[in-house]
Formats: structure tokens, C-alpha cells, sequence
């Protein structure tokens, strides 16, 4: 799906054909026919929009000759609800600069790209595609701190729970969220160095710009803040599952030391109750002995009284 854009005042208008200064957003569905179609129309190469739709892209930009293309790493809810599978997913986004125009493209429809088409994002002009780029990349970083914090709450909820029970559900769940903070560091560094080079190389044509260039200072320190999060909590996850493990063990060496001990307790029954069985002579098998059942339960009973006294002595119960 093809749709174009410009901007009117403060609004976003959507435009039935393209114009010079407009903005591009191919989102799904499409067919790899109408990217071929727009690679000619646009004389973009056909891999700049291709390799944006890469879910395993890394970050990096790419120039040739009036075009330039800027792969981003995104964000985003993970579609695919599997028990196995991270809670969130990182995609890219590509942003291809024309001499006329700035087209978007990515596999999946982005909650970034659709806050600007909703008008949530102050003092965006589509004409300046620098500011937009740097907006785009703004509201990724803030997107991955937003998400960050949510993993954090749910990493909270899920230790409170394994308090009280040590189920494979919240086991499986802290796995989902370890996979989405790894996938989140890969992504933040390849960000950051993504973000270095084009501030080194002045890819945006913005050094002159003051104002451009703060916003993109704060940016680089917003995504290494971001990143320094995501390695702490995964840090922390990391302990929390190593301690949980050992805690989960020793709950079972304790279980199995009070079933041996409640094994050997209730032996003693058993064994006075085999001797009984026996075609031999015996104490108070004497048929005019009367109650003789009674006071050998008795002494089974004692000397399984006195071994589980001992036990609890001795912290072995």
C-alpha cells in the first residue's frame, strides 16, 4: 500500500497522486511488482527497498549517487503470540532520500511512522526531510525507552509471582523477555554507530544548522542512555534467573530430604509389622496375652515418635 503526503500548516494531508516535497509511505500490503514500479518512477535502486524489508537488516546508510537510503532498527509488539517467542521484535524502517521527494518503507506497520501520520509530532514539516529524520529517529529512541520500562514492569510482576510458585509459565515468560532485551541491545548499538558515522560524515547536510545538530547530539544520548538500560536489565534478568535456579534446586533437595525422612520414619511400622508376620516365636505372641496388637502398634508408634523428634533435632525434617 502506496499513499503519499504532505504537510499543511500543522496537519498531515493525504495526496491522491505524488508531488515534489511529498512524503512516500509504502507500508504492507505490497507486491514486489509495485516496488519495482516505484524504483523505476523514483529511479531508486530496487535493493534499497528490498533490504529495508530484511527483518534482520542491521542499521547502516547507503548513498548512491542523488539517492540515499538510511536503515533504522524500530521497536514494535511482536505479532506472532508463541509462548517461545520475545515480547517485542525489533524491524527496520528505511528511509530513502530523492532529490524531490522522502519515501518510507517498512515490513510491518510501524507505531513510529504512524504517530506522524496521526499528528502527534510537534513542529514536523514533511519539506525538511533532515528535521524528519532526525524526528524519526527521536521518537525510535524514545519508543525503545517506552518499551524498555514496560519489560521492566512485567520483569517485576513475574518475580513477584515466582515468590510464591515456581511454575514454568513465569520461567517461560522471563525467557521472552530476556530474548527482547537481546534483540534491543543488538539493535541500540547498531543505532548508535549508525547515528556516529552519519553525524561524523555530516550525511544530513545539517552541520551549519545549530539547532539540528543539538537535536542530534541529544538524540545519540538519549539511544546510548536507552542502550545502557537495556544492558542493565538485562543484567538483572540474568541474576534473576541464575538465582531462581538455585532456589528452584534447593526447594527440591529440601522436598526430597523430607520424603527421605518421612521414608524412614514410617519404616519402622512396616519393619516391626514384618516380624510380626513371621511363623516364629515372638514377644507377646502369646495367644494369652491379651491386646498384644495394640501395644506393638504402641511401640511402633513411639519409635517413630522418637526417630521424627530426632530428626527435627537435628534439622534433618
Amino acid at each position: 500500500m502506496i499513499k503519499y503526503y504532505v504537510s499543511e500548516g500543522r496537519k498531515i494531508k493525504e495526496l491522491e497522486e505524488p508531488k515534489p516535497s511529498c512524503w512516500i509511505n509504502i507500508s504492507p500490503p505490497f507486491s514486489v511488482e509495485e516496488l519495482e514500479e516505484v524504483a523505476i518512477k523514483y529511479d531508486i535502486p530496487l535493493d534499497f527497498l528490498t533490504d529495508s524489508l530484511d527483518i534482520d537488516e542491521r542499521s547502516r546508510y547507503e548513498r548512491e549517487e542523488d539517492v540515499r537510503l538510511i536503515v533504522l532498527n524500530t521497536p514494535l509488539s511482536n505479532p506472532i503470540e508463541e509462548e517461545i517467542d520475545a515480547i517485542f521484535i525489533t524491524v527496520p524502517i528505511g528511509i530513502i532520500l530523492t532529490p524531490d521527494n522522502i519515501l518510507t518503507i517498512s515490513s510491518y506497520e510501524n507505531p513510529i511512522l504512524k504517530m506522524f501520520l496521526d499528528g502527534r509530532i510537534k513542529n514536523f514539516d514533511i519539506a525538511d526531510e533532515a528535521r524528519f529524520v532526525l524526528q524519526i529517529s527521536e521518537q525510535t529512541v524514545y519508543r525503545f525507552l517506552t518499551c524498555l520500562k514496560q519489560i521492566n514492569k512485567k520483569r517485576n510482576l513475574i518475580e513477584k509471582e515466582l515468590y510464591d510458585s515456581s511454575r514454568n509459565k513465569e520461567l517461560k515468560q522471563l525467557l521472552q523477555i530476556e530474548k527482547s532485551l537481546v534483540l534491543f541491545v543488538n539493535s541500540l548499538s547498531s543505532n548508535e554507530l549508525l547515528k556516529m558515522k552519519m553525524k561524523r560524515t555530516d550525511f544530513l547536510a545539517i552541520r551549519a544548522d545549530e539547532d539540528k545538530t543539538d537535536l542530534f547530539e541529544d538524540i545519540i544520548i538519549d539511544n546510548s542512555q536507552a542502550l545502557e538500560m537495556a544492558n542493565i536489565y538485562t543484567n538483572i534478568l540474568n541474576g534473576t534467573m541464575d538465582a531462581y535456579g538455585s532456589i528452584i534446586s534447593n526447594n527440591l533437595n529440601m522436598t526430597m530430604k523430607r520424603l527421605t525422612s518421612i521414608t524412614i520414619i514410617l519404616m519402622v511400622p512396616t519393619l516391626v509389622a514384618s516380624f510380626y508376620g513371621m511363623n516364629v516365636a515372638l514377644p507377646f505372641r502369646d495367644d494369652g496375652m491379651p491386646h498384644y496388637f495394640l501395644i506393638i502398634l504402641s511401640i511402633s508408634l513411639i519409635l517413630s515418635g522418637l526417630l521424627a523428634w530426632y530428626f527435627q533435632r537435628n534439622r534433618l525434617f
